[in-house]
Formats: C-alpha cells, structure tokens, sequence
C-alpha cells in the first residue's frame, strides 16, 4: 500500500509539474552593455574572429590550447567555431551575418541538450576612442524541461554574459598584438 502511495504522490508531482511550465516563459533574452577604450573596428575583429574570440569568451577553458575546430572566413559569414567538451558540452558558434556595426551568430547546442540560441552584437562609437559593446542572447526554452530550468539558465547566462563582457574588455585594452594566451 505504501508504494502506491509514494507512486501517486510521484504521478501527481509530475503532473503538476507539467501545468507549472505550461505557464512559465517559453524564452529567454539577455542584454548586457560595455565600454572598451578601443575603436569599433578594432573591438569588431575581436568578436568576429574565433582565433580572438577563444581569447575572451567565458565558455572557452581557461589554459587552453585549443578546444574546437575553427572553420571559415574570418569575418565572413559561414565563419564557424565548433567545440566538443566534457564539461561545456558539443555545439558550435556560426557567424550568420556582420556589416558595419552588427555582428550576428548562431549558436547550436547538441549535448548536453540539443537546442538554438542567437547572439547578436552591436558596436557604437563613444567617446574618443571608445566603443560601446551591446551582448544581446535570445532563445528558446523548449516545454517542459527547458521551462522548468529557464531561471537557472537565465541567471547563469546573466552571469557569464557580464563575465564574457569583462573579459573582452581586459582581452582589447591589453592587446598589443603579441598575446598569445589568455592573461585572466
């Protein structure tokens, strides 16, 4: 008796587990600013590269070497970053589309969960020298897991999105063209 007891209270947790993330946002966007004290062209290449990109982004282990292939164009659309890590999981980063001021990316995950997300980049001029940087990350938090998890998600993204910021702006203030290695 006592297990259908633990078995009914399980059916009715799942259950009401399940109306739970019919109601909970079925997305999630993040938006995070900076300043560098480097001209837009300069902070672009930074971005759009992944041989530079490796340098700063926060999901990259830090020490080392190499953690995905680099395939494509530098700067061009096609331009792909693939990874597959134990602890970051498999997926790849695409560059879709770049122009002036704007670089777009397609983000792929395949494991540990398969699922799409965008980033998109925008890059003014501010000030003498400087340039505002705008991270925007956007996706789709599929039902019922990825619902259930959205908070955790958008808060750990938060997180590394501001670190990814930060790191970019030490990585851009400090090169001088000869740094081979992460130095933060």
């Amino acid at each position: 008796m006592t297990v259908l007891y633990i078995l009914g209270a399980l059916i009715v947790v799942i259950v009401l587990l399940l109306i739970i993330a019919l109601f909970l946002p079925d997305g999630y966007y993040i938006e995070k600013s900076a300043i560098i004290k480097k001209p837009c062209d300069f902070v672009m290449d930074k971005v759009a590269d992944f041989h530079n990109h490796i340098q700063w982004n926060p999901w990259h282990p830090k020490g080392a070497a190499k953690a995905g292939a680099i395939t494509g164009l530098a700067k061009r659309p096609g331009h792909k970053y693939s990874w597959k890590e134990s602890k970051i999981g498999t997926g790849s980063l695409t560059l879709r589309d770049i122009d002036d001021r704007h670089i777009h990316f397609d983000l792929d995950f395949i494991k540990p969960v398969k699922t799409t997300a965008r980033d998109n980049w925008l890059f003014e001029e501010w000030g003498n020298d400087e340039t505002k940087v705008t991270w925007q990350n956007f996706g789709d938090l599929p039902y019922p897991v990825g619902r259930l998890i959205g908070y955790m998600l958008h808060k750990n993204l938060n997180a590394q999105i501001a670190e990814g910021l930060k790191n970019l702006k030490k990585f851009c203030e400090l090169y001088d063209g000869t740094i081979a290695v992460r130095h933060f």
